[in-house]
């Protein structure tokens, strides 16, 4: 267990756990000793937030266990659970609606009795012993962010089916001896390293997330990438793990975050990226660049009003749809504008063309773009980190096709060849375009598409997760690029800085009410006031 993790309880006593002897280990320490803390102590100097575990008998206002968390949220150290599950899990008419999310998710309990009309379930970092039940367990973590939680379940009568009627905090002294290994487990998964004092590691410089999605077909980074990643980031001392869809409840034990998912506003991708974001976590992409470059008509606006070069590129909508039969020179390509890998791009020879292929689109967007068809044998993709260059590739177009990826029936697709050029071999009026274009997005990675011809260089669209792979666009640098991207992602690690609560009061739009920052423990407080002290006498 690295020195950033703690487990908090009241006595040392309560985390008997074996493999875990605290006085021989030090990870594990009690709550009296936590909140006398000093703020500025070495375990601070590093520069680091520490993962906290609060294991405390109950999280009642003003209890210990509602202190450990208040006063770890007001040092920047990252706990669980927060103030702001306390004050949830206490209330029960304040997650009334969370609970009916778990309904859908209760299943494999057809076989129990009819005479039993109520179940209790232990959950530990939402994992379970009936795996029939494990999504429920893990939706349940996961809207509430407890270590320990009690579900319970009830079965109303008349009713075959069964509904959650409470979730509430465990005390660490209700786990009995058969359940440790499953504790053990989960606690060991939570933390990503195993819990014993035998081994004491030092802690990387940061532990790195890397979302991806093994069943994606066209996945921004291929497998053997990701690996490369992991390799490379081992040699700058840097933990690399890669997480899916189902790791949203561990977001908060890494330091940072890479998406290596194809990206959209209304997908789990976003919902990452604005956790991370809210947490004060570096990610790529970060909320910001997915909603402008996932949506082409943003992009179009923006590019057009900073008087970067595109195609003629014009909004059609169904009523504005006849106005183009006789407007239009073809061919022309039309565009879903939150599509992505050209699964929504077509071309139209003809206005009866331009029609149909509208209509069909239309289905899926109130909006369609329209762009003159702009042939060229390659286009130019310029990698942007940061507001600078970072690589470039030709991606050639299909053989006898018009785009870089040709799209076939059952999900298979067919792609052109892709051909790195090192920066000092790039057209200075492409760099110089495709960063231009980077910049109005923000300072994340991007993807700058562009083509080049006679007249020109114009920028097509910008990715906010774009292609990298081993041996394609990585041919010129190696594995120097993934070190720039590592090294980018730790540099806004280690050089963040707390905003101050001055500037959060001035600006109370951009606050994320799920974020732990100082300010958020101390409206805990103010928002608590004499109700939830009297519930807790």
């Amino acid at each position: 267990m690295a020195s950033d993790h703690l487990i908090v309880v009241e006595k040392l006593a309560d985390f008997r756990w074996a493999g875990a002897d605290a006085r021989a280990d030090s990870h594990v320490v009690t709550a009296e000793a936590f909140i006398s803390e000093r703020s500025d102590s070495r375990a601070r100097a590093a520069g680091r937030p520490r993962k906290v575990i609060n294991l405390c008998r109950n999280y009642d206002y003003l209890s210990l266990g509602y202190y450990c968390s208040l006063l770890a949220e007001a040092r920047g150290d990252r706990i669980t659970p927060s103030v702001e599950t306390i004050l949830d899990l206490q209330h029960r008419h304040t997650h009334q609606a969370s609970l009916a999310r778990l309904d859908r998710l209760i299943s494999g309990l057809d076989d129990v009795p009819r005479s039993v009309n109520r179940l209790s379930l232990n959950v530990f970092f939402g994992h379970v012993e009936d795996p029939e039940l494990a999504d429920l367990a893990r939706k349940a973590f996961e809207l509430f962010r407890c270590p320990l939680l009690e579900v319970e379940l009830e079965r109303p009568e008349g009713l075959n089916g069964w509904k959650t009627t409470a979730v509430r905090a465990l005390d660490p002294r209700e786990l009995d001896a058969p359940r440790d290994k499953l504790f053990i487990s989960a606690l060991d998964e939570f933390t990503r390293r195993r819990w014993s004092p035998a081994r004491v590691q030092a802690a990387p410089k940061m532990d790195l997330a890397i979302l991806h999605d093994p069943g994606d077909p066209l996945p921004p980074s291929n497998m053997k990438t990701l690996q490369r990643i992991v390799e490379v980031g081992e040699s700058m001392d840097i933990a690399v793990e890669l997480i899916r869809r189902q790791d949203y409840s561990r977001l908060t034990q890494f330091d940072a975050l890479f998406i290596r998912e194809t990206t959209a506003v209304a997908h789990h991708t976003f919902k990452f990226a604005k956790k991370a974001a809210a947490e004060g976590m570096p990610v790529i992409d970060d909320p910001g660049s997915i909603l402008r470059c996932t949506n082409k008509a943003y992009l179009a606006e923006l590019l057009r009003g900073n008087g970067i070069a595109t195609p003629r590129t014009r909004l059609v909508s169904r009523r504005t749809l006849a106005r183009f039969e006789d407007t239009l020179c073809y061919p022309v390509v039309l565009k879903v504008p939150d599509g992505s890998f050209s699964r929504d791009v077509k071309k139209a020879q003809d206005f009866r063309q331009f029609r149909d292929i509208a209509l069909a689109m239309f289905k899926d967007s109130e909006i369609v773009l329209v762009q003159d068809f702009m042939y060229t044998p390659y286009d130019w993709r310029v990698g942007v980190l940061a507001g600078e260059p970072l690589f470039v590739a030709r991606y050639h177009m299909v053989r006898d096709h018009w785009q870089i990826i040709k799209h076939a029936g059952a999900g298979q697709a067919a792609e052109g060849r892709t051909e790195a050029v090192a920066l000092r071999d790039t057209p200075k009026a492409v760099l110089d375009t495709a960063v231009s274009a980077a910049r109005l997005i923000g300072d994340g990675f991007y993807g700058v598409d562009l083509k080049q011809n006679e007249t020109g260089v114009f920028v097509i669209e910008i990715n906010d997760n774009p292609n990298l792979d081993v041996g394609a666009e990585d041919k010129v640098m190696g594995d120097e690029l993934y070190r720039r991207l590592l090294a980018h992602l730790l540099a806004k690690f280690e050089g963040r800085n707390e905003t101050p609560v001055r500037e959060l009061l001035s600006t109370p739009a951009q606050v994320d009410e799920s974020s732990h920052l100082p300010l958020i423990a101390a409206k805990a407080v103010l928002r608590a006031g004499p109700k939830h002290a009297a519930a807790s006498s």
